[in-house]
């Protein structure tokens, strides 16, 4: 999940990876190796890894909710 989050976002300033939900929704990569995608971001971010408003992203609605991957996430995904 974090390095196709990388993949995908765009760098910031700060370290952190930015992605829209809906990017991460039409990823075709992501969509094959997350059998659940969702529950993978809720995990992620109870964790502490990303972080995204709201408890849970639905496809439609939240397509544009940005996902911030933490910069140590980041990071570690390359290294």
């Amino acid at each position: 999940l974090v390095a196709g989050l990388k993949r995908i976002g765009k760098a910031q300033d700060d370290g952190t990876v930015q992605v829209t939900f809906g990017e991460v929704f039409a990823d075709e990569i992501l969509e094959q190796q997350l059998e659940s995608l969702v529950g993978s971001l809720k995990a992620a971010k109870k964790r502490g890894l990303l972080a995204f408003e709201g408890q849970m992203l639905l496809k439609g609605a939240h397509d544009h909710v940005v996902i911030t991957l933490a910069s140590d996430s980041a990071e570690a995904a390359t290294g």
